[in-house]
């Protein structure tokens, strides 16, 4: 049996790697799956870098921003499969949030008029509120650039922004160290359970089906263990399968709420999901369809024009100098080839193209694939923008008109 070492933070979606080793996935195909719990992105990036595991569960913009030498320990890094799309949450803190719209339901459905509170909001605050994000390469912290930005927000200028461990979120809220804050789940509905946050953007509302976390490893060991890295690649797809059916999330909440795992209780891992979050301490549950996604519309398939958007985020928020050898790098990271390479002859659906304009479906749309019954979800922006990787420097020029 082959043993292989991955790490993971606390969240609901490691909850794929989480089910292939309790559900038996992993042993399937004679992996033996250890999973490393770490508290924080740069405690997790480090083990990886230094070969202390093969894999990681990764914030899709840090794996690239490593290849890139962004971060701190610079590595080539490669993405042969997603772990889940959409599933951040932004909360702020009660006393903020009584300035927006009072309606939870309407402030999560109209992300447009919520930025615009937003921004209102801040001019009548006591000071620059200080926004608590995971890391800076993370999509939590690009998705609220992009948001905010639309209502002339410069997060830069108008907001601190201080990075915590996911984990340590709501303590520092309730020390009143940070006025919000935006993470993957379960911490922000930890946070509005514990009476401390009212939700007030859904992470799968600004980009439908928005690339979350990947499966990151050492690109030199995934070229040199290319049969053992197929055999996990069919682990995992099986165990997001497994976890996508609704029929499961029960006993998926419960593998997660185990100490070594999330270490939250299952009532507050269920509410993701099942797309029914409590936004406001003591209301009903607001339905957000799609809240978070491990499988179906082929999910784990790693889509190179995801990862030219995060480049294109990182040059538009001055993180990244735009160059063409540093965005091959970018796409080179999401390795469709290998994705390909592993779930070939499972029936699994499989796109025919590795890069797609993202932001243009406002339907469910069947696409060409290698196998029949592909069928993509919507993907748009909330702003209604597209973004085309063939013309990316277009993109980033009607940013600034």
């Amino acid at each position: 049996m082959t043993r292989i070492s991955a790490a993971f933070l606390p969240l609901t979606d490691s909850a794929v790697l989480i089910a292939a080793r309790e559900k038996g996935f992993a042993a399937e195909q004679d992996i033996a799956l250890d999973l490393i719990r770490s508290e924080s992105w740069a405690t997790l990036r480090d083990r990886l870098v230094y070969g202390q595991v093969q894999a990681a569960h990764m914030l899709a913009p840090l794996a690239i921003a490593v290849t890139l030498g962004l971060s701190q320990h610079p590595a080539a890094l490669s993405a042969p499969f997603k772990l889940s799309v959409n599933g951040n949450v932004f909360v702020m803190g009660t006393a903020f949030a009584a300035a927006l719209d009072p309606d939870i339901a309407r402030r999560i459905g109209d992300p447009i008029a919520t930025a615009h509170d937003f921004a209102g909001a801040i001019g009548l605050y006591r000071r620059k509120p200080v926004i608590g994000i995971v890391h800076r390469f993370s999509c939590h912290a690009l998705l609220l650039r992009y948001w905010l930005g639309y209502a002339g927000i410069d997060p830069d200028r108008d907001l601190v922004l201080r990075v915590l461990p996911p984990s340590l979120m709501g303590a520092a809220l309730e020390a009143g160290e940070i006025d919000g804050f935006i993470a993957g789940e379960p911490w922000s509905t930890v946070a509005v359970q514990a009476g401390l946050a009212e939700i007030v953007m859904v992470g799968a509302r600004v980009w439908q089906r928005g690339v979350e976390k990947v499966l990151a490893m050492r690109t030199g060991w995934m070229e040199d263990n290319a049969e053992v890295v197929d055999r996990l690649l069919l682990a995992l797809d099986r165990a997001a399968a497994w976890c996508d059916d609704p029929a499961h999330h029960g006993e998926l909440a419960e593998l997660l709420s185990r100490p070594d795992y999330v270490g939250r209780p299952p009532e507050a891992i269920l509410p993701t999901l099942t797309g029914r979050l409590v936004a406001r301490p003591g209301d009903a549950s607001v339905e957000v369809p799609a809240t978070i996604l491990f499988h179906r519309e082929a999910v784990g398939f790693p889509w190179r024009s995801h990862a030219l958007w995060i480049y294109s985020q990182l040059v538009r928020w001055g993180m990244a100098e735009p160059s063409p050898e540093a965005e091959r790098q970018a796409a080179d990271v999401f390795r469709s080839d290998i994705y390909r390479r592993a779930l070939a002859g499972t029936g699994a659906p499989m796109p025919g193209a590795s890069l797609k304009v993202e932001g243009a479906l406002s339907e469910p749309m069947g696409v060409g694939s290698h196998s029949a019954g592909l069928v993509l979800g919507p993907d748009r922006f909330f702003d209604g923008r597209v973004f085309d990787p063939a013309d990316i420097d277009g993109y980033l020029a009607a940013f600034r008109r």
